[in-house]
């Protein structure tokens, strides 16, 4: 039912406040609402959130949006964990309802005492509020007893009744008539991963790995992989993703490129879980045992990195549930078990869980062997395909983790049709894989730019991978190193959470054939042993740029939010320009331009035109600015030429510094 003072269309509320809108601890975020009514009484709005504990902070005032006929906004930020809540309260405001009538009327001389009265009355009840200090009491008594001096001229009586001071206790000590509220609205504040942190992923098996003296590849392990671990957290990563780690099938073992004739010595898919030797709650031999585990956990979190471990609920043929638990599965009419299939893609090594036959056996054993690994150290989850398996199984599953583990994040790597991918943001996933992958134009970056960063940020957080094992984007295979470092830009510098797949630092580009996104020799079936230390000494490596980025990401606040972004206005089609600002503790403002060359081929030389009001600048100001990348400082303003060569640098990473004369 509306209120006496309707609060309407409030936002951020996912399915009308079934789920709740995404934030994170520190995160400024916008909420909005239309309140409005009749008349042309002044009317005003405030928000208050309702803290995890379930106290009511101090209301916060909100701000008529100028374009948007009583639309009412305001930013907010929560500052611990926890399960949170906003309400819109809107109410009538007599104070500014006789400002405005007293300016109009007591120079046209109209009810001239009338309303010197009145507003005489209204700043004495007004003194009177609770919690109101002795100074701000005494400036709207004294301004009251103005209003009703008489003697005075009128000018100099309205002047004391609507002078700064009074004006400044009124909008911190408001008369509210009318009051409607409208929610508790839910939203969640999750810790400062959900929202910010670059990601490497690399397979343990391949760090380390050695060919032996009689041609056999020996399988690194995780005290190996340890030593790669260093290096990944000095090009600035904070989160090491690994694919599964459980011993792996071997009936139906793929071989090298997804051949189906494995050779003995073939490894198979870490995605194949399950053999004589374990499960999901084992780790394959070849990697070495939980203590090795639990030191590689150890080793990372040292370098202040996290460990993030592929979830991926499917078996190998001779996984133990296939035995222990054949409801699990799908029967088919000849009696064999389904395998998996997304067509053509055919996977025969694997066995895809049916949530339907038995969830009150699954869901609780899927529950257990996450919660094993969390016991192991593990906090972030990366969750292969959650699309091909029921919604309210992840709604049920990210629950429960919830309930006792609020600080466990899930990235969803939902690579399907959009209205599936945003279902699992929705119900609780803290990230998804996204689209940016395939969005290459100036057009295609802009516009998903613009959606993720503002259409749709309340409910999905991107993480922008620049690739996967699974996915080696065409404008790689041909831009050569220009391309590698076109989308490492675009991904660190326009999503607060991005990542990268081990051996795109050494530009590694062949597909298995042309018009494939998959990797020749791809490091999903067979151990792929990389020069790290002959790529750095040669310079044949983009580390020292991954470094940078990170880098810059790690000093500027800015960077580190999602919901920020502006898109600018280049003359060519092929210069896109981006910034994201964001206003300090100190009032000041932390700002970073990107202006990226995203054809890879060619160097392009334009105009950029600013928008200025974005920035927090009013149109004619100038300011001094710092490319990232070269170490160079320029003077900008509205209008600014740029030359990028892809060659040579095609991306300015622009800090600004100050304003100039």
């Amino acid at each position: 039912m509306v209120g006496r003072i309707p609060v309407l269309d409030v936002t951020p509320q996912i399915e009308g406040g079934t789920y709740p809108a995404k934030a994170a601890v520190g995160e400024p975020f916008e909420v909005t609402a239309l309140v409005l009514r009749e008349g042309h009484d002044a009317h005003s709005a405030e928000v208050v959130l309702v803290d995890p504990t379930g106290t009511r902070r101090p209301p916060q005032r909100m701000t008529k949006v100028p374009a948007e006929a009583d639309r009412w906004r305001a930013t907010v930020v929560a500052d611990t964990e926890g399960a949170w809540g906003f309400e819109i309260h809107g109410w009538s405001d007599p104070y500014g309802t006789w400002v405005h009538d007293s300016e109009i009327k007591v120079p046209a001389g109209i009810d001239t005492e009338l309303m010197f009265t009145e507003g005489a009355l209204l700043l004495e009840r007004a003194a009177e509020q609770p919690g109101l200090d002795a100074e701000a009491g005494a400036t709207l008594s004294a301004a009251a007893r103005a209003l009703r001096e008489q003697s005075t001229p009128d000018v100099v009586r309205l002047s004391a009744g609507i002078s700064a001071a009074v004006r400044a206790v009124m909008a911190a000590h408001p008369v509210r008539e009318l009051v409607t509220v409208a929610g508790p609205f839910p939203f969640f504040a999750d810790r400062t991963r959900a929202l910010y942190g670059s990601w490497y992923e690399f397979f343990p098996r391949s760090e380390g790995a050695y060919v032996d003296a009689d041609g056999t590849t020996v399988s690194g392990t995780f005290r190996t992989a340890a030593k790669r671990l260093a290096a990944v957290a000095e090009m600035g990563f904070d989160v090491v993703y690994l694919p599964p780690v459980h011993p792996i099938g071997r009936i139906n073992r793929k071989g090298k490129n997804n051949t189906l004739d494995a050779g003995p010595d073939d490894v198979g898919s870490p995605w194949a879980m399950g053999s004589t030797e374990g499960g999901h709650d084992a780790i394959h031999p070849d990697l070495g045992t939980f203590e090795d585990f639990d030191a590689f956990v150890a080793e990372a979190r040292r370098l202040g990195m996290e460990i993030a471990l592929d979830l991926a609920f499917s078996a190998a043929p001779d996984h133990p549930w296939v035995t222990e638990h054949p409801e699990f599965f799908t029967t088919r009419a000849d009696g064999s078990i389904a395998y998996a299939e997304n067509p053509p893609k055919k996977y025969q090594d694997i066995y895809p869980i049916n949530y339907d036959n038995a969830p009150d056996v699954i869901y609780p054993e899927m529950l257990r062997v996450t919660r094993v690994w969390m016991d192991h150290g593990v906090r972030i989850f990366r969750v292969d395909n959650p699309h091909t398996k029921p919604v309210n199984f992840w709604e049920w599953l990210l629950g429960e983790i919830r309930k006792t583990d609020p600080d466990v994040l899930f990235l969803s790597e939902a690579f399907t049709r959009p209205s599936m991918l945003q279902a699992l943001a929705k119900i609780g996933f803290h990230q998804s894989y996204t689209y940016f992958t395939w969005r290459n134009t100036r057009h295609e970056i802009e516009s998903y730019f613009q959606e993720v960063s503002h259409e749709t940020a309340h409910q999905m957080r991107p993480n922008f991978f620049v690739n996967t094992p699974d996915i080696l984007p065409e404008y790689l295979q041909y831009g050569g190193p220009p391309a590698f470092k076109i989308r490492a830009a675009l991904a660190a510098l326009g999503s607060p959470s991005w990542g990268v797949y081990a051996g795109f630092e050494l530009y590694e580009h062949v597909a298995i054939r042309p018009g494939a996104e998959e990797y020749l020799d791809s490091e999903k079936f067979q151990i792929r042993i990389r020069d790290w230390e002959g790529a750095e000494a040669s310079g044949r490596t983009l580390s020292p740029y991954l470094r940078m980025l990170n880098h810059v990401r790690r000093e500027h606040p800015a960077l580190q939010e999602l919901r920020n972004l502006t898109v600018h206005n280049p003359e060519d089609d092929s210069i896109v320009c981006f910034s994201k600002t964001t206003e300090l503790p100190d009032g000041s403002r932390d700002t970073v331009i990107a202006v990226v060359n995203v054809d890879p081929h060619s160097t392009r030389e334009t105009t950029v035109h600013l928008d200025m009001a974005a920035l927090g600048l009013d149109w004619a100001d100038r300011f001094l600015v710092h490319d990232e990348v070269t170490g160079a400082d320029w003077t900008w303003g509205e209008h600014n030429y740029v030359r990028l060569d892809p060659f040579d640098e095609p991306a300015h990473i622009l800090t600004v510094r100050s304003p100039t004369a």
